[in-house]
């Protein structure tokens, strides 16, 4: 069996496996098994491993002895360490109507704020199992999907035309039968997954989209608001496109966004970046941004020198002026490229009317 064949996240998935006569040698990720307890007292769990599942004493006290391993979950924290699945926006708002604060997203961040520098080696621990399973989560889901990555700045308005372009480049992306990959934040990342969302719905539902948007154009004052008004959309135009959200809790003053059907939030950063850049397997676009787009402008362009993720993955830089003469990274990125295999893969537009086409003639 390959790893995907002995991972258990689901109880379905669990009860299957039992079915099946036996538990040995899978991995039970984050399943609730406090009403399976016959079950686990009667199957053969030899060389299963649990995380974090819930279980009752005797049934935990049998598959120990089976020879199982067992790492218990963790009280009191506001995450799920061991979790098998990506989040939902509906998991990561939940509380919403009492406000942001009260949200699991918004009670995580303040654990990593407290955390994250008092030396503590068990929660550096819990921070980097979490990283991974949501790495593994990741990896599953988008297993057979072609992964365009969009990004771009966070401080974009929801009242904008680049806010408005970065919509349309989604929409079209994701019309085409490509998976739009973003930081899954506010501004242009919130952007390109709204259009994503809005796939599905007629052409016109966007501009009613902006305007329910406008009532709350940005994430500050009030993330409260500025969620409230998009998950007015999200129940205005249920069912949408798919699109998968990569944001992270260092930057947690970043809200994520209601858009994305899917987010794999971490706490690293530099994981999150790096896995959302090697994700994008059927290229990235940049769109006009600041010191974050371009560092992952180069971060990207860096494998795509050496070739260390193999054939070059496609680079469209959005906005001629922008990457020309206000942040110069286009004649950067463009002497890198020469000579290279990867200079018949990048590309330098006006508009994100042309990415869609540019994209596919280097694909």
């Amino acid at each position: 069996m390959v790893n995907a064949d002995i991972e258990i996240e689901t109880l379905a998935a669990f009860d299957q496996a039992v079915a099946r006569g036996s538990l040995s040698g899978y991995r039970i990720q984050s399943v609730n098994l406090l009403e399976r307890t016959f079950a686990l007292l009667a199957a053969d769990t030899s060389a299963a491993v649990f995380l974090g599942c819930a279980m009752e004493p005797d049934a935990s006290a049998k598959v120990r002895a089976d020879g199982a391993l067992v790492f218990p979950p963790v009280p009191d924290l506001p995450f799920n360490p061991y979790r098998g699945l990506l989040y939902t926006p509906e998991e990561l708002f939940e509380g919403l109507p009492d406000g942001y604060e009260a949200t699991p997203d918004a009670e995580t961040y303040a654990w990593f704020r407290e955390t994250a520098t008092d030396g503590d080696v068990f929660s550096s621990m819990l921070r980097s199992v979490h990283d991974d399973a949501v790495s593994d989560a990741l990896d599953e889901h988008l297993a057979t999907a072609r992964v365009v990555g969009v990004m771009g700045g966070h401080a974009v308005s929801r009242c904008s035309a680049d806010y408005r372009g970065a919509a349309e480049l989604g929409r079209a992306l994701t019309r085409s039968g490509l998976t739009v990959a973003a930081g899954g934040g506010p501004g242009a990342m919130e952007a390109a997954h709204l259009g994503a969302h809005l796939a599905p719905a007629p052409d016109d539902a966007l501009d009613e989209a902006l305007e329910l948007l406008a009532k709350a154009p940005s994430f500050e004052p009030s993330v409260s608001d500025w969620a409230r008004a998009a998950f007015a959309v999200r129940d205005r135009w249920p069912g949408g496109g798919d699109s998968v959200g990569i944001p992270t809790w260092f930057y947690g003053h970043e809200p994520p966004n209601a858009f994305a059907a899917h987010i794999a939030k971490f706490f690293a950063n530099a994981v999150r970046e790096d896995g959302l850049l090697a994700r994008s397997s059927a290229g990235v676009v940049f769109l006009p941004g600041a010191a974050g787009t371009v560092q992952e402008i180069f971060d990207h362009a860096t494998p795509n020198y050496y070739g260390s993720r193999g054939e070059a993955a496609p680079m469209v830089l959005v906005g001629r002026s922008h990457w020309t003469e206000d942040l110069p990274a286009w004649p950067l990125l463009r002497a890198l490229a020469r000579g290279r295999a990867m200079e018949s893969r990048i590309a330098l537009v006006d508009s994100v009317d042309e990415v869609p086409g540019v994209l596919a003639s280097m694909s």
